[in-house]
C-alpha cells in the first residue's frame, strides 16, 4: 500500500497479480528492516568483540560498493537500495530518492532533507565506522599476539 502522499502509477487496466503484490509487499518490508539493521550494524558493530571481524568485512564491502562500484553506478551505490527500489517500483512507487538514507529519514520522520547533507554525513559516519573497526580489530589482534608470544 502506498504511504500518504505517495502515488501508485499503473497503466490503464494494468493490475499486478495478488500473489506477486503480496510477495513484493513482503520483500518491501524485508528490505526496510534488513537495510536499516545493516546501517545500524555498520555504525555500531565494532563495539562488540564477537562482531568485529564481520563488521570490518561489511564496512570494507560497503566502502567498495560506494566508491568503486560507484564509478559505474553513481557515488554511494548500494545493491540493497537497488534491489529495494526495484521491488518498490513493481508496487507502483516511482518517486524514490537516490539515497536510502534520505528515504529512511523521510519515512520515519516525514522530513525532507537535503541530499548533499545526507551524503556528507553518510560518508563521515562510514569513515568513522571504518576507522573504529580497523582500530578495534588491530587492538584485538595485538592483544592476542601478545598473549600467545
Amino acid at each position: 500500500m502506498p504511504r500518504e502522499g505517495e502515488e501508485v502509477v499503473r497503466a490503464a487496466g494494468e493490475a499486478a497479480p495478488d500473489k506477486i503484490v503480496s510477495m513484493c509487499e513482503l520483500l518491501n518490508g524485508f528490505f526496510f528492516v534488513f537495510h536499516s539493521s545493516l546501517i545500524l550494524f555498520i555504525l555500531f558493530g565494532w563495539l562488540w568483540r564477537k562482531t568485529r571481524k564481520i563488521h570490518l568485512a561489511v564496512v570494507i564491502l560497503t566502502v567498495f560498493s560506494w566508491f568503486f562500484l560507484g564509478i559505474w553506478y553513481g557515488f554511494g551505490y548500494c545493491p540493497c537500495t537497488d534491489w529495494h527500489w526495484q521491488v518498490r517500483q513493481s508496487l507502483g512507487y516511482y518517486d524514490m530518492p537516490s539515497s536510502y538514507l534520505t528515504f529512511l529519514i523521510r519515512s520515519l520522520t516525514g522530513w525532507e532533507v537535503d541530499k548533499t547533507l545526507v551524503d556528507v554525513f553518510a560518508v563521515l559516519f562510514l569513515l568513522l565506522a571504518l576507522f573504529a573497526s580497523v582500530v578495534t580489530n588491530y587492538r584485538d589482534w595485538k592483544n592476542r599476539s601478545d598473549r600467545s608470544g
